[in-house]
């Protein structure tokens, strides 16, 4: 039975990623020939694309009450994207940081996260009005992103493929995505329970890192075309998404109980995000020792789940 729980996470993975690149590909397409700038394109959709697998796995599982793996999902793929896909990522070649990541888009994110540790701990849950206060943020966020964008030079592509087609991208995608969520967390935590890991520990590490595979997939690729320098700055908006979209939907379907060890785990993501932000505020990049020393910390923290 074990077994066979493996083969459809992996399957869902595989759905989630599939999905999502599907996904990206038709909404940015058809973004594009409404001639939206590129640049909002990639702030946005492409950035939050890259995000839907997260979207969907943690919406579910809010759906389904599992609570640990909505929240454990998020917190482990913000703390996984910095210490992981940042760490491979700058371990392969030297990661530049835009500015406006290093002076706005990181804090931004490191409040958020402070702010999620405050809500966690006055009352032991995300509720409805709580979630509201998540989305406002977010809609605060996406302002900022679009008066970014028109601060930048639009970028003129051409999309050659038909409107049909990139319809056709949008939809599958989006129901792959779906679909995959569900096959992820149904599998998840039937995992969990035969094994007798607590679907806090699935929710931080298995799931985390399945629903961050396209970041890593886009980064790592992109480190090795030598087209890194915004992979930071995608990294810091999913986080950033992830927390106030995210959770912001889910509690806002359901009020989502936030156990006293999700406190040591947002801190986690605190420091992760301080450990960035320290790492690049000299040099404006992120270096292979750094990196290096990314991975080693995400690591320990696995040790520290498991012990």
């Amino acid at each position: 039975m074990i077994f066979v729980n493996l083969l459809l996470l992996v399957l869902g993975f595989a759905m989630l990623i599939k999905g999502a690149d599907w996904f990206v590909d038709g909404t940015s397409g058809i973004a594009n020939k409404l001639g939206i700038p590129q640049l909002v394109i990639g702030l946005t959709i492409v950035a939050m694309g890259t995000s839907a697998p997260e979207a969907a796995v943690s919406i579910n599982a809010a759906l389904k009450d599992n609570a640990d793996i909505t929240i454990g999902n998020v917190l482990g793929s913000n703390i996984l994207n910095i210490l992981i896909i940042l760490g491979v990522t700058g371990a392969i070649v030297a990661v530049a940081i835009q500015k406006s990541t290093l002076l706005i888009e990181i804090p931004y994110m490191l409040a958020v996260t402070i702010v999620l540790i405050i809500m966690g701990m006055t009352g032991n849950k995300i509720s409805r009005v709580e979630g509201v206060i998540f989305i406002a943020m977010f809609i605060v966020y996406l302002i900022y992103l679009f008066i970014l964008a028109k601060k930048g030079e639009q970028e003129e592509v051409k999309e050659e493929r038909g409107n049909l087609k990139l319809v056709i991208s949008m939809i599958v995608g989006g129901v792959i995505v779906v679909w995959g969520s569900d096959v992820t967390v149904d599998s998840a935590t039937a995992i969990a329970e035969v094994i007798g890991l607590s679907e806090r520990f699935i929710g931080l590490t298995i799931v985390a890192l399945g629903t961050s595979l396209p970041e890593l997939v886009t980064s790592v690729t992109a480190a090795k075309k030598g087209n890194a320098d915004i992979a930071i700055g995608n990294i810091v908006g999913s986080n950033i998404f992830n927390i106030l979209f995210v959770i912001g939907i889910s509690s806002l379907i359901i009020p989502i109980n936030f156990e006293p060890n999700f406190i040591i785990d947002s801190v986690i993501a605190v420091l992760a995000g301080v450990f960035l932000w320290v790492s690049v505020f000299k040099t404006k990049k992120l270096t292979r020792p750094w990196s290096i020393a990314m991975i080693i910390s995400y690591a320990a923290y696995v040790v520290y789940l498991l012990v």
